[in-house]
């Protein structure tokens, strides 16, 4: 079984943002895998089957890893079983990437759950692109919509991140990450 944590801030206000991109993928993991509705539960919204857990935790970017902790204690998995979906602002927007473990990268959501359970789980990086004019530019920049380019081009990041996920619980994390992580042109 896999646990599988999209994240996001709860609200109307946030649910277009490129923090939020991690509850865009989880819903269309939720809709392709034709899985019941979201039900609240361990501090998050969760869908699951007998083969996978969709977690959008439901407590702020921040708090996010307690709810991410709770449901893996729950369902007894660990981090190697749980796959993270978050946006990245290292990488330009609608570039996805697999990776297993290591830091944070001033990635909140990422520190928390790094706290709760450790580093080791594996991360589905969605690219958000860099705010113009620095660090200080990052919190507006993640909180704040998608530009209308973007937008027209968000069908295809979600899709890519929700394949990605698709293929590590299929073909495996090194199969996964030697697919996705190639620089190849957008079909």
């Amino acid at each position: 079984m896999w646990l599988v944590v999209g994240l996001g801030n709860p609200g109307r206000e946030y649910a277009a943002s490129r923090h939020n991109i991690g509850f865009m993928v989880a819903d269309e993991l939720q809709r392709r895998w034709s899985l019941g509705a979201f039900k609240a539960k361990f501090g998050g919204e969760l869908s699951q089957s007998s083969e996978s857990i969709v977690l959008k935790p439901m407590e702020y970017m921040n708090l996010s890893g307690a709810a991410v902790q709770r449901t893996a204690a729950f369902y007894k998995l660990s981090a190697k079983e749980t796959i993270v979906i978050h946006d990245d602002i290292d990488f330009e927007f609608g570039k996805v990437k697999v990776k297993n473990g290591g830091g944070h990268g001033g990635h909140n959501g990422l520190r928390s759950i790094t706290e709760n359970m450790g580093a080791d789980f594996i991360r589905v990086r969605c690219g958000v692109g860099k705010p113009n004019g620095g660090k200080e530019r990052v919190v507006g920049h993640v909180l704040g919509g998608f530009s209308k380019e973007e937008q027209k081009e968000l069908p295809f990041l979600v899709g890519e991140a929700a394949d990605a996920v698709e293929l590590v619980i299929k073909a495996g994390l090194t199969a996964a990450m030697n697919k996705v992580n190639t620089d190849k042109p957008r079909s």
